[in-house]
C-alpha cells in the first residue's frame, strides 16, 4: 500500500470509529429537549426519599426548563421502581431518586434483576438524613437503653419502609449492636410504618427525620436516638445511637439522583452541576434544614465508588448477622 493510500485509509478508518460517538455527543448537547423528564421515586409519597426528592427536583426542573414528573413506585425495598429505571432508555429523560436502600438491595434481594452498581450511573447526593429511633410515648420507654432492655425480655416488633430499605438497615444496625432479637414488619413506605408505631401496634422504628419530624413535634412519637455519627441540628437534644452506648450502630442514610448506566456523560455532568446549583439556593437550604439534611458533596465518580463500597459492606453485614431475606 502506498503512503498516500495508507494515509487515506487511516483517515477513513478514524472517521468510521468516531461515527458512533457523534450522534450521542450531539444528542447530549441538545439535552434536554422539550420533553418531560420522569423521576422515579421507589417509595411511597410522603416518605423521606419522596420529600427530599421533591424539594430538590422543583428548582432543578426550573433550571433545566423542563417539566419533571415524580412517579412513586413503592414496594420491595425500592427495587421495583429501581428495576424500571435500570431498563429505561439512557437518554436523560428517566431518572431515579433513591437512598441508601439502593446499595443494600443485593444483600436483601439476592435475586434482583439489576445490578445497582453496573446498571446505574450515580449523579449527585442531595444530602444525608438522620434516621430516628422512635417509640410511642405510651410504651413507657424513655431511652435507647430502655428499649434494648425491654427487647431482651420479650420479642418486640419494628416497622420499616420495606425489606432492605434504609429504615430497615438502620434498625438492624441498632438491633445487632444492642444484641436483641425482634420481629421485622415491613411496609411499602415510611408513613405506613410510622402510623403503626404511633398507634402502638408496632413497638419501634428507625425512620428519617423528614417523614417523622411533625409526629415528633406533635408528641405522637418519642425520639430516643439518631443514627448519624453526630447529633442532628434538627434534634439537638437527642443523642446519637453511639452516644447512647451502642457502638457501630450508625447508618449513612444518603439520598440522591441516579440515571441508567449508559446515559451520555455530558448529561450526567449537566445534571450534577444543576443539582449543586439547586442545593445552593437559599430557599432549598431553608426547606432541607428542618428535615435534618446534611450535605455530602461527592462527584459522580465518588458517588459511584460509595455505592460499590456499600454493596460489599452490606452483604458482609447480612452474612455476619445471619439475616435471612427472601
Amino acid at each position: 500500500m502506498s503512503q498516500t493510500h495508507r494515509r487515506r485509509f487511516l483517515t477513513l478508518a478514524g472517521a468510521t470509529l468516531a461515527a458512533p460517538a457523534l450522534p450521542r455527543l450531539a444528542f447530549a448537547d441538545a439535552w434536554p429537549k422539550d420533553k418531560t423528564i420522569r423521576a422515579i421515586v421507589p417509595f411511597s409519597a410522603g416518605s423521606t426519599v419522596d420529600i427530599i426528592g421533591r424539594i430538590v427536583l422543583d428548582p432543578l426542573s426550573r433550571q433545566l426548563g423542563q417539566t419533571m414528573v415524580v412517579e412513586n413506585r413503592g414496594g420491595a425495598g425500592g427495587t421495583i421502581g429501581s428495576a424500571a429505571v435500570a431498563k429505561a432508555d439512557p437518554d436523560g429523560y428517566t431518572v431515579l431518586v433513591n437512598a441508601a436502600a439502593h446499595s443494600a438491595a443485593p444483600a436483601a434481594y439476592p435475586q434482583i434483576t439489576y445490578d445497582p452498581a453496573k446498571d446505574f450511573s450515580a449523579v449527585a447526593i442531595f444530602g444525608v438524613v438522620p434516621n430516628v429511633l422512635m417509640v410511642a410515648p405510651g410504651k413507657g420507654i424513655k431511652t435507647a437503653k430502655d428499649l434494648a432492655e425491654r427487647a431482651k425480655s420479650g420479642d418486640l416488633t419494628y416497622s420499616s419502609a420495606g425489606v432492605g430499605s434504609a429504615t430497615h438497615w438502620a434498625a438492624e444496625r441498632f438491633r445487632l449492636s444492642a444484641g436483641f432479637k425482634a420481629t421485622h414488619i415491613p411496609f411499602r413506605g415510611g408513613p405506613e410504618a410510622l402510623t403503626e408505631v404511633m398507634t402502638g401496634r408496632v413497638d419501634f422504628c428507625c425512620i428519617g427525620i423528614s417523614s417523622s419530624m411533625s409526629l415528633i413535634t406533635d408528641g405522637r412519637l418519642l425520639p430516643l436516638a439518631v443514627s448519624t455519627l453526630r447529633r442532628s441540628a434538627a434534634l439537638p437534644n437527642v443523642p446519637t445511637t453511639t452516644e447512647a452506648g451502642f457502638p457501630d450502630s450508625d447508618y449513612n442514610f444518603w439520598n440522591g439522583l441516579l440515571v441508567p448506566a449508559k446515559t451520555p456523560r455530558p448529561i450526567i455532568d449537566r445534571l450534577h452541576a444543576e443539582v449543586q446549583k439547586a442545593l445552593a439556593l437559599p430557599e432549598v437550604q431553608a426547606k432541607l434544614a428542618p428535615q435534618g439534611v446534611e450535605p455530602l458533596p461527592l462527584s459522580p465518580e465518588e458517588f459511584d465508588a460509595l455505592i460499590a463500597k456499600e454493596i460489599v459492606s452490606n452483604i458482609k453485614l447480612a452474612q455476619a448477622a445471619g439475616l435471612k431475606f427472601n
